[in-house]
């Protein structure tokens, strides 16, 4: 009698163990392709209620603020982001004197870090200097009924116009531009909350934020990332060239590029304001920062030319690294939370040469097309100078071929370049 009962409880003891070996091996498969699947399948019933919607011929109603949930492109596989239209009424997102704090937390870089100077722009984008800033405001104002008007894009704005809190109403002429007017307008909501340094902050974000400093203690080489383990320098040495690790390990971008905004990475804390103020006065952190840019533009297939403005050029293995950028599109988020802790962490000169590099070789070289839509949705409006800001999106409206189909300036602005050209 006792016999069968031994064989029952050994039995019962070996199922178990193959459970939990089952489990802690299928686990993480599982999670991962969870974190995969959920923004796809989001952004695909997305895209077929708003084309459901054009169909059926519903519009918004205008004098409604509406909840939204939107997929943001700040990081891997960040999940939707349940937010609110930001109503703007502080000055936009003019470069501030330095050592001041400015947008996006950040503090101008310091006396010994030259500005990116007017005259090392390309000859066809130097800007009309004849006309003060009052003549470009006025120039530049659009009404809120334009056809292309985004609420949330204060590329446009001025002191007068940031008084609106509604969109005009939507005239879409093909199915196909309202779509992308619709995903640049979800895009821009993220973007100008970045901008303006995070005036609202989703529910999501309010846990509890770690004791210490750990990004500055990690650029400083005293404390390695989690969960990895893995000190900056040792990023910087062994990392370098390893583009089968930058691919696919998920959890070092954060600790990379931090920013005070949340990720995927739970055991990574979003910056705070004092990490910031530590990490700008401190020429270690700011070095390391620098290399951190380099060993991603090297994955990239890109090559830093000048450290001084910032300038960028295709890297003589870019062919191969381009074809992995276009075919693994979490580096599109990779790349947008770089600019973002560009401008945050004291490099805010070295955003627009990046993007001008990408809308170039999108939109005139016809490489990475895959990239194309985050480059205009995302990485434009990471820079936070408004006027390289508008030099950038006038730079790819002259560049795009369908413009009855470019969605990411109103209107009036499209006329008004066309008329020069």
């Amino acid at each position: 009698q006792m016999r069968p009962m031994s064989l029952l409880c050994r039995l019962g003891h070996l199922m178990s163990l193959m459970a939990c070996l089952l489990y802690n091996t299928l686990s993480p498969l599982l999670g991962w392709l969870w974190r995969w699947l959920r923004p796809r399948f989001l952004r695909v019933t997305s895209y077929i209620v708003t084309s459901a919607r054009f169909a059926l011929g519903w519009t918004e109603d205008t004098g409604r603020r509406r909840e939204n949930f939107e997929i943001s492109d700040d990081d891997d596989d960040d999940p939707p982001v349940k937010s609110h239209p930001v109503i703007v009424t502080s000055p936009e997102d003019q470069q501030e004197p330095l050592g001041r704090v400015g947008v996006a937390g950040s503090l101008r870089w310091p006396a010994d870090q030259p500005a990116m100077r007017k005259d090392t722009k390309p000859a066809e984008h130097q800007r009309d200097e004849e006309y003060d800033d009052e003549d470009d405001d006025e120039e530049y104002r659009v009404k809120t009924t334009d056809e292309l008007y985004c609420c949330y894009d204060s590329t446009w704005e001025t002191e007068e116009t940031q008084e609106s809190m509604h969109r005009g109403p939507r005239r879409p002429a093909a199915s196909r531009r309202y779509y992308k007017f619709s995903r640049f307008e979800s895009a821009a909501r993220d973007m100008q909350n970045y901008r303006h340094d995070y005036p609202t902050r989703p529910q999501h974000w309010m846990n509890p934020v770690s004791n210490g400093t750990p990004n500055l203690n990690f650029y400083l080489g005293h404390e390695p990332s989690v969960p990895d383990g893995v000190y900056i320098h040792t990023f910087h040495d062994v990392w370098l060239g390893d583009y089968q690790r930058l691919e696919y390990v998920h959890t070092y971008i954060q600790w990379l590029f931090p920013l005070q905004e949340p990720g995927m990475n739970y055991q990574a804390s979003p910056l705070t304001k004092e990490e910031i103020q530590g990490f700008l006065e401190n020429s270690i952190a700011k070095e390391n920062l620098l290399k951190s840019y380099k060993l991603m533009l090297d994955f990239y297939g890109i090559e830093l030319c000048d450290e001084r403005t910032g300038e960028v050029k295709r890297a003589k293995n870019w062919k191969d690294r381009f074809n992995n950028l276009d075919a693994h599109s979490h580096n599109n988020l990779r790349i947008t939370r770089i600019l973002k802790c560009q401008g945050t962490l004291g490099y805010p000169h070295y955003q627009a040469p990046l993007v001008r590099f990408f809308l170039e070789e999108t939109l005139v070289n016809g490489q990475l097309q895959s990239v194309k839509d985050s480059v205009l949705n995302y990485f434009v409006f990471a820079v936070l100078d408004k006027k390289e800001r508008r030099s950038l999106i006038e730079y790819a409206y002259m560049n795009y071929d369908h413009k009855d189909e470019f969605v990411w300036c109103p209107r009036k602005i499209q006329t008004m370049w066309s008329k020069r050209f």
